[in-house]
């Protein structure tokens, strides 16, 4: 047997090798397979395009150029043969196929010998609608090594997908871990009974997962941009003192974060990591003035956060601090911010759990608002649609516009019966008081008559006499004495006709028929009274009346509406002694002149009481309403604003 070994090509076992080395992110690995196909074609230059399939016609638009091989200074790179790189990578996106285009003889790069070759490399990875290409300028060769060019190729193409599959496996791995971790800590928090319970425990277990020297958990005081973040547990302390000055710069970072809404670190990645990746953009331009801050007093010290998100909002913010150079590094960051994201809803049902039923119900609130609204600035906009809601409906709802005023209940009828003369209290009417019912002619006082009676008696003699000398002086034909006497017996008369009339009247009865509503003189008999003293007022109380004073402001919206509504019900009173029960009153009369009263001016409108009046006695207080038509809820609400403005910008 004879050993071979030498027939060996060593130089593919690097090209094998560079490609199985797993590459850090799309581009990098890209950049490398692109090299390594320009150099086992032997091409004069590979480009890399990107063309994107239009959804009518299916056909691609103008490639785009990614990368160039050999490298190039510069932001514009130099692609040979443009136009032709162009169309061979527009044929093969569209093809999805390997293509070989031979250049005209009118091109530059045209060899007289056999001319030269543009072949286009689908590198086997869509992204919706995006297709990648590569490119190769190769010189005029045989058709069998051409043929073994594109064999080599084509298999070297094969490689993106091996690529594929090694990504789809990070992250799978990925995923598996934080899923592992994220298991683990929420089965840990689940034993705490509290909120802050569970932060802690999420804290403490944090510090040992990833051997961190300090872990803070903070959560999102208000909604969006205008809240705050306040620190809900540290690990290892049981206390938190807000006075503290690490606590304050602790909160003042994770202010920081929320406010970029993405992870910090600091110190802030290089621009590429230890495999020559692309930066991170995000955690390297991020903003870190209260992280430096944080870090002031200890050089060594590490310090990341990340934010605690629910679909787009973010509820709290995970701050870790630490010296170790494993603990804060992307892999981690990317680690832990993929477990928080599976530990945020759990940390916001328990923060949920612990609040009032007054919290809960305003958050859940604005979780189903979210659905309608989007769920940034949930609150906003709702409010937002509430006040144009409220506007549209006090602009067209139209309801009845009632104004309001004090009103008595007075008896239309209502007789004084008073004292026809100085005297004295004899004797009182059976049950004579407040309430009592009578009739008319119904005897209420007697007065006493003795000085009148004898009086009268004296003043009967004294008639009788004149009368005997008026017929003695016509006997004896004196005229003159006749004359005399009789003016004298007239005069007496006149007295007795003035003593029956006082003995008349010295028995005060009852006017009208109704009730007794003042006047109370059973203490009074025997006492004199004088003429004119008020006794008893009565008043039928089957008939009576509401008097309102209504301000002069709103007179106007009765006196234009007079005769439309005079005779007819349009008004409810309910007073003071029954205001659950309004009784309805017809206007029938506005006066016409205003009374000042408590530096108010006010016209009394008065009305007829309709229907049942038992429970109305004079005098009782309570208000009055006014139905003036309908109007809208806007103009009720500003019609006292306006005829104000009105008044003062009048001229």
């Amino acid at each position: 047997m004879i050993d071979q070994s030498k027939l060996r090509a060593p130089g593919w076992q690097k090209v094998v090798q560079e490609l199985l080395t797993p590459s850090p992110d799309d581009a990098s690995f890209m950049a490398r397979l692109l090299s390594v196909l320009g150099q086992v074609a032997g091409a004069k230059q590979a480009v890399l395009l990107s063309a994107t399939l239009t959804e009518s016609a299916g056909t691609p638009t103008d490639p785009r150029v990614l990368l160039v091989w050999p490298p190039q200074v510069g932001d514009r790179p130099d692609v040979e043969a443009s136009s032709d790189v162009q169309g061979a990578a527009r044929a093969c996106a569209e093809s999805g196929q390997m293509r070989v285009f031979e250049l005209e003889k009118e091109s530059q790069f045209y060899d007289a010998s056999g001319g030269a070759y543009i072949v286009g490399v689908p590198m086997g990875e869509v992204r919706g609608n995006t297709r990648f290409v590569a490119t190769l300028l190769i010189e005029q060769r045989s058709k069998q090594a051409m043929q073994t060019t594109l064999a080599l190729v084509e298999v070297l193409a094969g490689y993106v997908a091996t690529h594929g599959l090694r990504q789809q496996l990070k992250q799978t791995r990925a995923a598996s871990a934080s899923l592992d971790l994220a298991a683990r800590l929420i089965a840990s928090i689940n034993t705490a009974p509290t909120f802050k319970g569970a932060c802690l425990q999420l804290a403490n277990d944090l510090v040992r997962q990833i051997n961190a020297d300090r872990v803070a958990i903070g959560w999102v005081k208000g909604f969006g941009h205008s809240g705050a973040v306040r620190v809900v547990s540290i690990s290892d302390t049981e206390h938190i003192d807000r006075r503290m000055s690490m606590v304050q710069k602790v909160e003042a970072a994770m202010d920081e974060c929320l406010d970029q809404e993405q992870a910090v670190v600091y110190p802030p990645p290089p621009a590429r990591d230890e495999q020559g990746g692309e930066p991170d953009l995000l955690l390297s331009q991020a903003i870190t003035h209260a992280h430096r801050e944080l870090v002031s007093s200890d050089a060594t010290l590490k310090v990341a956060s990340l934010p605690l998100r629910i679909d787009e909002r973010v509820v709290g913010v995970l701050t870790i601090e630490s010296t170790g150079d494993g603990t804060i590094d992307l892999s981690t960051i990317e680690l832990l911010q993929a477990t928080m994201d599976l530990i945020a809803p759990v940390l916001e049902v328990r923060h949920s759990d612990d609040r009032n039923l007054a919290l809960r119900t305003a958050a859940s609130a604005v979780k189903a608002g979210g659905w309608l609204v989007g769920s940034k600035h949930t609150v906003w906009k709702l409010a937002a649609l509430g006040v144009m809601g409220v506007l549209l409906a006090s602009i067209l709802i139209r309801v009845p516009y009632r104004v309001d005023a004090d009103a008595t209940i007075r008896p239309r009828v209502r007789q004084t019966v008073s004292v026809p003369f100085d005297g004295i209290v004899a004797e009182i009417g059976a049950q004579v008081e407040p309430g009592h019912e009578v009739e008319a002619g119904d005897l209420l006082v007697q007065l006493d008559t003795t000085e009148v009676v004898l009086a009268m008696a004296q003043a009967e003699s004294e008639l009788q006499e004149a009368q005997t000398r008026a017929s003695a002086a016509r006997l004896q034909r004196n005229l003159a004495e006749a004359q005399q006497a009789d003016l004298r017996a007239a005069g007496v008369q006149a007295r007795i006709d003035s003593f029956k009339d006082r003995l008349q009247r010295s028995t005060i009865v009852a006017p009208i028929s109704g009730k007794i509503i003042v006047g109370d003189i059973k203490e009074r008999i025997g006492s004199a009274v004088k003429l004119g003293d008020a006794l008893f007022e009565i008043a039928p109380l089957n008939d009576m009346i509401v008097v309102a004073r209504v301000s002069d402001t709103d007179i106007k919206l009765l006196t234009d509406r007079m005769g439309e509504i005079e005779g007819k019900t349009v008004a409810q009173v309910a007073t003071k002694a029954y205001p659950g029960h309004p009784f309805d009153f017809e206007i029938e009369t506005i006066v016409p002149l205003a009374t000042a009263e408590e530096g108010k001016n006010a016209f009394e409108v008065r009305g007829g009481l309709v229907g049942e009046t038992v429970w109305l006695r004079p005098g009782m207080e309570g208000l009055a309403k006014f139905d003036t038509g309908n109007r809208s809820l806007m103009g009720i609400a500003s019609r006292r604003i306006v005829d104000t403005l009105r008044l003062w910008l009048w001229w």
